[in-house]
C-alpha cells in the first residue's frame, strides 16, 4: 500500500472519481478534501483501490471511499475498517452494502450537513424566516449595496473582508476555518470554486464561496462577512439563491462541528432537511484482520 499526505498534486486523481459518486454530502469533492486537508490529516492511500484516511473533529480515523462502496469487493469493505476506527463519510444509500451482523451504522449530531431549499432562501418565506425578512429589508434599506461574481480582480477585497472577519472574532485563527478560507482564496481557480462578492457603501462587506455538489446541489464551504454591515449575512445567502441556475434545488452550508454557535447561526435559517453522515465500524474486526 502507497501511503502520502493528499496535495494539490492529487486533484487530477481525484475529481473525476468523486464527481461520479454524485452524493450530495459536503466531504465529496475535492476542494473540500484540500483545503481541510491538515484539520483532518488527509492521506491518499492506494492499494487494491484508492481511498481517503483521515481524523475526525472529535479525534478518530477514519477511511472515506472514493468510489460506490455497493461495488467494492466485500472482502475488502471488511479489510478496510480494520485499518481504522470506521469508514465516514457514509451516505444512506450505500449502507445495503453493509450486513448488520457484521457491521455497525452510528451517527454524530455533528457531522450532519445542513441543507436548504434556495426557493425559500431566495425568498424566506414562512413565519419561521420572518427575522431573516426584517434584517434583509433593513440592510437593502440602510446601505448602498450591490452584488458582483467574486472574480480575480476581487479577490483582494476577498481577502480584506476575510482579515476584517478574524479580527472581529474572539477565537484564534488556528480555531476557525481562516486558513483554509485564505487558501481558497488564493487558489480560487485551481480549485474550481465559484462565489459572490457582496459591498454596503462602496465597501466590501462580505461573500460566499463554493462549488457544485452531485447534479441538484450547491455546497457553500464559506461565507464571510464585517459584522458592522447588520444584515449582510441574509443579504448574501437571498441573494446568492435567487442568482443560482433553476438546476440548483438546495444549498448545503456543511455541518456544524458541535459548536454551538455554528448550531444556532445554520438551524435559524431552518434547513429543509439534515443530511447525515454514518459512521460504519465492523463488530469482530480480528476476524477480517490482515494476514
Amino acid at each position: 500500500m502507497r501511503t502520502e499526505p493528499l496535495g494539490i498534486h492529487h486533484k487530477e486523481l481525484l475529481v473525476p472519481r468523486l464527481k461520479i459518486i454524485k452524493t450530495p454530502l459536503s466531504e465529496y469533492t475535492f476542494a473540500n478534501l484540500y483545503l481541510f486537508r491538515k484539520s483532518h490529516a488527509y492521506e491518499v492511500s492506494v492499494d487494491d483501490e484508492l481511498f481517503i484516511k483521515g481524523r475526525t473533529y472529535d479525534g478518530h480515523t477514519f477511511i472515506m471511499p472514493t468510489r460506490d462502496i455497493r461495488t467494492m469487493d466485500k472482502d475488502l469493505l471488511r479489510h478496510l475498517t480494520t485499518d481504522a476506527d470506521f469508514l465516514f463519510p457514509i451516505p444512506e444509500e450505500w449502507f445495503p452494502a453493509f450486513d448488520s451482523d457484521e457491521f455497525d451504522i452510528s451517527f454524530t449530531e455533528g457531522d450532519a450537513d445542513y441543507v436548504y431549499s434556495v426557493e425559500r432562501m431566495s425568498t424566506y418565506q414562512g413565519r419561521n424566516l420572518h427575522k431573516k425578512r426584517n434584517l434583509l429589508k433593513q440592510f437593502l434599506a440602510q446601505h448602498r449595496h450591490e452584488a458582483r461574481p467574486l472574480t480575480n480582480d476581487r479577490i483582494e477585497d476577498a481577502r480584506r473582508i476575510l482579515k476584517d472577519w478574524m479580527a472581529e472574532s474572539d477565537m484564534k485563527a488556528e480555531d476557525t476555518d481562516f486558513g483554509p478560507c485564505l487558501e481558497a482564496l488564493d487558489r480560487y481557480e485551481e480549485l474550481l470554486l465559484c462565489g459572490g462578492i457582496y459591498y454596503a457603501n462602496d465597501e466590501p462587506a462580505g461573500f460566499v464561496l463554493g462549488e457544485e455538489l452531485g447534479e441538484n446541489t450547491y455546497v457553500l464551504h464559506f461565507a464571510k462577512a464585517r459584522i458592522k454591515f447588520k444584515g449582510i449575512y441574509q443579504y448574501m445567502f437571498n441573494n446568492f439563491a435567487g442568482i443560482l441556475p433553476p438546476k440548483y434545488l438546495y444549498l448545503n452550508l456543511e455541518q456544524d462541528l458541535d459548536k454551538d454557535n455554528l448550531r444556532i447561526f445554520k438551524s435559524s435559517y431552518v434547513p429543509a432537511f439534515m443530511l447525515r453522515k454514518a459512521r460504519v465500524r465492523i463488530i469482530h474486526p480480528c476476524l477480517f484482520s490482515r494476514a
